[in-house]
């Protein structure tokens, strides 16, 4: 039986609650949570607020010393007008069968009185076969969502499969008018993470779509070392396996914690 799990949120400016809400979940490849957490920074959006689980055991992200809430809810500067949107990145891990209370916390955010958000994008990236070809973004999304945003967009519907945990229950509650229009946002992601050129595609989606000029340069810049990294990882292992002594012979230190 799963645990009694539950959800509060705490919000400084409900008022903020306004326009577009991206949702970002972490799970395997990290590609939305990286994105999202890339945008709120590079634009400099406000924190105004956090979720809190109940119920389970929780997470203390730390940088530089110094600790933050896993769960966060943040605003675009009221400097920037033009651009009405808040966010919602979670990097703890949300099991599916606590899919359920985590949609009802995001559901009482998008109820509050003050709130005043149109529609919901969430971030999607699933570890699923696919294609060099593929590496694209795919939108699973409620009608009026798809009218809104979709028509004069080149992103493709996903051509079948299921949803499952958040981005289920978030989809259902839109397609049910619970909460407004949802678009949830699907690509392919290459474990363990984070996959970086996924964010970038998601990153993609955000300028293109709703034209928030992000810088998406760093990013480029970690994803280019990552794949020399790797690139050179696996030019040495070959080298290791075709040499006479196998790998397992091989004389390694105690601690590889380097590795």
């Amino acid at each position: 039986m799963a645990p009694d799990v539950w959800y509060e949120s705490t919000v400084s400016a409900p008022d903020r609650l306004t326009g577009t809400l991206f949702v970002a979940l972490s799970n395997l490849g990290l590609a939305g949570v990286t994105a999202l957490d890339h945008l709120t920074t590079a634009r400099s959006d406000d924190q105004i607020g956090r979720l809190r689980s109940r119920g389970m055991p929780g997470i203390t992200p730390v940088e530089d010393g110094e600790p933050s809430h896993p769960m966060r809810v943040y605003a675009s500067p009221e400097t920037d007008a033009e651009n009405d949107y808040c966010a919602v990145i979670s990097e703890l891990a949300i099991p599916v069968w606590a899919a359920e209370p985590f949609a009802d916390a995001i559901q009482d955010l998008l109820g509050r009185s003050e709130a005043d958000v149109d529609e919901v994008v969430v971030f999607h990236g699933i570890p699923i076969p696919h294609n060099p070809d593929e590496h694209e973004v795919y939108a699973v999304s409620t009608p009026e969502y798809r009218t809104r945003r979709l028509e004069e967009s080149d992103t493709d519907p996903l051509r079948g499969g299921v949803l499952d945990g958040v981005p289920s229950e978030l989809t259902v509650r839109g397609l049910d008018d619970e909460i407004p229009p949802v678009g949830t946002l699907v690509t392919p992601v290459h474990p363990p993470g984070p996959d970086l050129d996924a964010a970038l595609r998601f990153l993609a989606f955000v300028r293109d779509v709703y034209g928030l000029d992000v810088d998406d340069e760093p990013l480029r810049e970690r994803s280019a070392a990552m794949t020399q990294y790797y690139s050179e990882l696996a030019e040495r292992l070959g080298a290791l396996e075709a040499a006479d002594a196998p790998i397992g012979t091989q004389s390694w230190p105690e601690d590889r914690m380097y590795m």
